[in-house]
């Protein structure tokens, strides 16, 4: 079994999970009481948050290049980022380690595929939206066309996200704002949903969905111990 380095704490509600899931999931492959060789850095938010509020990438890839170096050093054999924003920063991150990366949006576009679909809306913050970091690489290495929210369906996906799932907090309110915005999704094209912010799974589940839901977490997780043990 290889070890995992987890890039964690970008926050550490969706972090849990990727434990929890990655655990899981090596214990369900291999039986018995087996659990996942993990090293897990996570990190303090809210530098990294103000970082991105000022647009300040190059610095924000700086400090990722060197948490990366941390969990390399302290023997990860594979990177597992535990966030989809973060991933804007992942090719500056492999310049900066040796080991892979296993991308986010690899993992994502590999289960869409595997469901027959070609085009799916896409959830996460402004950054993950709006950005070519994401987008592109699901458009234009996996041929998937992507169709993101309006500009006010945008900003209250970003701020339920900031405002209200960072802080753990899940109100009835924006799940159904949220389902609202992928219903329109469906109307405009969309097959499939993607999740693509680790918190967001928190608050949608494929049973408040009107399309089927693609759960980045999830997903990432299922790849990395793909990884681990393949």
């Amino acid at each position: 079994m290889k070890t995992l380095g987890l890039l964690g704490g970008m926050t550490w509600h969706s972090t849990v999970d990727y434990y929890r899931l990655i655990n899981a999931g090596v214990q369900e492959r291999l039986g018995g009481s087996h659990s996942a060789e993990l090293l897990l850095l996570s990190i303090d938010f809210v530098p990294v948050e103000k970082m991105q509020e000022r647009g300040d990438w190059a610095g924000m890839g700086r400090l990722m290049g060197e948490w990366a170096r941390r969990l390399e050093d302290a023997g990860a054999e594979g990177l597992v980022i535990c966030t989809n924003t973060m991933h804007r920063l992942a090719d500056d991150i492999a310049r900066a380690i040796r080991i892979p990366i296993i991308h986010i949006a690899d993992a994502t576009a590999v289960a869409v595929k595997r469901a027959g679909l070609d085009t799916v809306g896409l959830l996460g913050t402004r950054y993950t939206m709006e950005l070519d970091f994401y987008r592109g690489r699901l458009e234009t290495s996996h041929g998937l066309k992507v169709l993101v929210p309006d500009e006010a369906g945008r900003t209250l996906v970003h701020d339920v996200i900031y405002k209200e799932l960072t802080y753990g907090t899940i109100r009835d309110e924006s799940r159904a704002a949220y389902v609202e915005i992928i219903e329109d999704l469906r109307r405009r094209g969309a097959q499939g949903v993607i999740l693509g912010c680790t918190e967001i799974p928190l608050l949608v589940k494929q049973k408040d969905s009107p399309l089927p839901v693609f759960d980045t977490t999830a997903l990432h997780a299922a790849a990395a111990v793909e990884f681990a043990l393949g």
